[in-house]
């Protein structure tokens, strides 16, 4: 049987796509990543005591599936819904930490920070947790687990632009968690 030049591509482009999905970052074999909280579900709303409104702590997080050369985490909270008058696209940054051992399941409620682990500096100038706080609306917090292929130098307290900086080349996977939240008068 003799194929078209036509479907001959689409068998390649088919193919292609096959492989491609086999060669994700951070897919160990179809197993993605994972990011999650008991704290709240993905898209779902973030309890106040984790907010400005309650105790300000952070909230727990887990994480899965690291994958295989996994030598180090990073971790950014932010808020892309921020509104800014200088800035109208300004994500806001609540939280930034990196070189997390590979060997944590995740962080605690009101984490405190492991051995080796450093933070950078949210938005507010400080380090650590700056829970939601959203002047008007209804925001998205959007907190980002990064699979790293090295450890990262001391940055010494380096906000989100400059750890992405320091990450790129090195991140192996990426897995994603979103919280809502909306202040009530």
């Amino acid at each position: 049987m003799q194929l078209s030049r036509l479907g001959l591509w689409g068998l390649l482009a088919a193919g292609l796509l096959t492989l491609s999905g086999l060669f994700t970052p951070g897919s160990q074999g179809g197993q993605a990543m994972k990011l999650e909280s008991s704290a709240f579900s993905s898209n779902g709303d973030i309890p106040s005591r984790f907010t400005c409104d309650g105790q300000d702590i952070s909230p727990p997080l887990a994480w899965s599936d690291l994958p295989e050369g996994t030598q180090s985490l990073a971790l950014i909270v932010d808020d892309p819904d921020a509104p800014d008058p200088a800035a109208p696209k300004r994500t806001w940054v609540h939280w930034v930490l990196y070189n997390l051992p590979p060997t944590l399941a995740g962080l605690p409620e009101a984490a405190t920070l492991p051995s080796g682990a450093a933070e950078g500096l949210n938005d507010w100038k400080r380090t650590g947790y700056g829970g939601p706080c959203p002047p008007i609306g209804r925001h998205r917090y959007i907190h980002k687990l990064y699979a790293l292929d090295t450890v990262l130098p001391d940055l010494k307290r380096p906000d989100k632009a400059r750890l992405e900086q320091a990450m790129q080349g090195h991140i192996l996977a990426e897995a994603r968690l979103i919280g809502l939240y909306q202040r009530h008068p």
